[in-house]
């Protein structure tokens, strides 16, 4: 493990020229800072994201700092099946190989609203992942390190994840429960694919952050209290609190480039209950780390998604 007190910055990033990488959610925030240090370092980065027009202006911010980036879009809705297999068969289309993919993109809806009889937090921020990564595995195996990177968040001390009801008809919807869930779901697969991938004697790596609590406008546009707590007038009493988003993207951008990193790490601020400081490597906890756990989800996502993934023989 890497140990769990370095001081890692953005001066760590190796090159990364000739690399492709994909960034989920990259038009903004943890994203957006994510794909900017990386272009930066010479990578080929394709910006996924829902709004186009906000990728072409996320790409025009990067060439700000870095006028030679390398930069690519592809449109990504993660709540809707058809997009996430026309964005994977673009990207299939376009790159021969992946090196890292980045599962950035998330969100936390005010209200209740189901896909296809799920909740859309878990549909968007774990259904819509796991789908988009088991299409693109292929190029993500074709790599010499290749590395799949999942943004959760500070959950590893919950105590349950409910696959049994991902409509909410038993428990009643809340915004930040069933956020929550959705993200101790992405680190319970990104452990649980990191199995399936050391089983078949793959090289790939899967590793997961949580950025801390950075300042960006995420959930802005969701209404209600989650809203009101991510507009710009709330921002200026927790500003003083929060890391910045290029702080908080450290993790994510540690978990993905750090050559000393091993598959199924988890990367979190090490500071302030993991919401301030620099990214270490901690404990996922017992529910992420489980196996059945892991089974009892990759089953459900494969039969929800109708995804199946290839594993090399």
């Amino acid at each position: 493990m890497v140990g769990s007190r370095a001081r890692w910055t953005a001066a760590e990033i190796p090159d990364q020229r000739g690399r492709s990488v994909v960034v989920t959610g990259a038009n903004s925030g943890l994203g957006f800072e994510t794909a900017r240090m990386l272009a930066e370092r010479g990578a080929h980065v394709v910006l996924a994201c829902r709004n186009p027009e906000r990728a072409t202006a996320a790409a025009e911010a990067i060439r700000l700092t870095a006028p030679d980036a390398e930069l690519s879009s592809v449109r990504l809705d993660l709540a809707d099946a058809g997009s996430i297999r026309a964005a994977a068969e673009e990207l299939r289309e376009r790159l021969a190989r992946i090196d890292l993919l980045i599962n950035n993109a998330g969100a936390a809806f005010g209200e209740l609203s189901l896909v296809e009889g799920v909740d859309r937090t878990f549909a968007t921020n774990q259904l819509g992942p796991f789908a988009f990564t088991g299409l693109l595995l292929d190029r993500v195996l074709a790599a010499p390190a290749g590395r799949i990177v999942m943004v959760s968040s500070n959950v590893s001390g919950m105590d349950e994840l409910d696959l049994d009801d991902l409509d909410y008809a038993r428990r009643g919807y809340g915004r930040w429960k069933a956020y929550a869930q959705s993200k101790l779901a992405n680190l319970v697969f990104a452990l649980e694919l990191q199995r399936r991938l050391t089983a078949a004697d793959a090289k790939t790596l899967v590793t997961a952050a949580h950025p801390g609590g950075a300042n960006t406008d995420f959930g802005v546009n969701t209404g209600g209290f989650v809203g009101f707590m991510g507009s710009k007038t709330m921002r200026r009493f927790t500003a003083p609190l929060a890391i910045s988003a290029e702080r908080g993207a450290l993790n994510t951008l540690r978990a993905a480039v750090d050559p000393e990193v091993r598959g199924g790490e988890f990367f979190c601020p090490d500071r302030l209950r993991n919401m301030r400081g620099y990214p270490a490597a901690r404990d996922p906890g017992p529910v992420a780390s489980d196996p059945a756990t892991g089974a009892r989800l990759w089953e459900i996502c494969t039969r929800l998604s109708g995804v199946e993934y290839a594993f090399p023989a």
